[in-house]
């Protein structure tokens, strides 16, 4: 059983309209959950109705959610050197923002993207200044939450120094508007070791970014290796990751009320998939050890 305070739940469908999902989450027991605001593979951008926004207000204050987000496009590239693939990607991106905005989402979950001339620090700066020119263009509430990365190939934002490269490059005031979303999956085959060395990622992050930055967690297991740098999400316990780092996380004081969502495979029944996940998590917190 959930309750109120809660900081469990899951990414859900948007499908027959956006203010459909916090039934969804209603339904899995959630009073945390994440959207898409447009269709990921696509640049098409949607236009979001003023009464479909209110309702979905509406249906968040109702149901007693306290903690909303949505994830951008996959096709965003804030860290692509190509100026044309670049503006285009600023745009999409600030249409995310607006989107969220209108809804009252309490952040937006992004990608940094990829360097693929392999300038790194390009990379880092395109993102920067992406973002910087978004949240100057659309006030709010809404946070932008760099989510890390698995690292592979050309991608930005796989280690915690690029992370905190991104966020000295905002300047302020709009660097306040700005938190790390963890994918638990990201982290280990990226390198960062949860299950060896729980405390030793946790200070690696505060040297950097600062672990206190961390607002959103993305709770996937990993089907690939540690290390191995490939995103593979798997269901809670079934990966690489194991049981303990999640049951250390779930435990510890400082991440309690952060919310925690899943991107776990979600298979033929979605909502059956997700009430197993979340109902292993919650054990996990009330485990002796």
């Amino acid at each position: 059983m959930s309750t109120a305070l809660d900081e469990l739940g899951a990414h859900v469908s948007v499908a027959g309209g956006v203010d459909r999902a916090p039934a969804r989450a209603a339904k899995i027991g959630a009073h945390v959950f994440q959207i898409f605001t447009k269709q990921p593979n696509r640049w098409a951008e949607p236009t979001l109705a003023d009464d479909v926004a209110t309702r979905f207000r509406s249906e968040v204050a109702h149901l007693g959610i306290r903690f909303t987000t949505s994830h951008d496009s996959y096709l965003i590239n804030l860290a692509s050197p190509d100026p044309e693939l670049w503006c285009r990607s600023a745009a999409c991106f600030r249409g995310e923002v607006e989107r969220a905005t209108m809804l009252g989402l309490d952040a937006l979950v992004t990608h940094p993207g990829n360097a693929t001339d392999r300038d790194r620090e390009g990379g880092i700066e395109r993102n920067s200044a992406a973002i910087t020119e978004a949240l100057a263009a659309i006030p709010g509430r809404t946070r932008i939450l760099l989510e890390l990365t698995a690292g592979a190939g050309t991608s930005v934002g796989g280690s915690f120094e690029d992370l905190a490269s991104i966020i000295e490059g905002i300047p302020e005031p709009h660097r306040s508007r700005v938190g790390v979303c963890f994918d638990t999956c990201h982290a280990w085959v990226a390198g960062y070791d949860l299950a060896g060395d729980f405390d030793g990622v946790w200070l690696r992050a505060d040297d950097t970014f600062g672990a206190q930055r961390v607002e959103l967690f993305h709770m996937n297991d990993a089907r690939t290796p540690f290390g191995s740098r490939l995103d593979r999400h798997a269901n809670i316990g079934e990966g690489t990751i194991g049981l303990k780092p999640f049951r250390r996380l779930l435990k510890e004081d400082r991440f309690r009320r952060v919310p925690k969502i899943l991107e776990t495979p979600k298979g033929q029944d979605g909502v059956t998939a997700d009430r197993m996940n979340l109902r292993l998590l919650r054990s996990l917190r009330v485990e002796r050890g």
